[in-house]
């Protein structure tokens, strides 16, 4: 009995692994690429109901903006898009070398690219190059943001 024991867990343990679904990264890539772009999109359109599609509203998340202290949860995020969005105006911004990766098993992806954002703030015309770095959750079959940083080269 024992000997068709160590014969049956190993084939069940190998039938089962060789019928798990494999992510086709891809698909998954180009999921998590529509998801950044509907982000950059709310932002220019200064658009929290979209915005709020594509980010976690998890209370333990920290994301870092380009200034500032870490942001923690949804509210604060919230907050910050909305002083964002009170003092800017005319947001424009062009990504460039998107570089995205999705996990073996399609539930976790990271990217990262260049931003140039440029807007208006009051009268003043802003051009900031932001490096931008995102981790991405696969939730009910859909991407969200789970966490984001943002930063500029130090200049000397």
């Amino acid at each position: 009995m024992k000997k068709i024991y160590v014969l049956i867990v190993p084939l069940a343990l190998m039938l089962v692994s060789c019928c798990e679904q494999k992510a086709d990264i891809e698909v998954e890539k180009a999921q998590v690429e529509a998801v950044l772009d509907s982000y950059i999109a709310s932002v220019e359109a200064e658009d929290m109901n979209l915005y709020g599609q594509n980010v976690a509203h998890d209370p333990a998340m920290v994301n870092f903006g380009g200034f500032g202290d870490p942001i923690v949860g949804w509210d604060a995020l919230k907050k910050v898009m909305d002083d964002q969005n009170a003092a800017l105006s005319e947001t424009k911004i062009t990504v460039s070398n998107l570089a995205i990766h999705v996990s073996e098993t399609g539930m976790f992806a990271w990217a990262t690219c260049l931003w140039n954002l440029k807007a208006m703030m009051g009268e003043n015309p802003i051009d900031l190059p932001i490096r931008c770095t995102w981790i991405l959750e696969k939730r009910n079959n859909g991407w969200v943001i789970v966490h984001f940083h943002k930063s500029m080269a130090a200049t000397w």
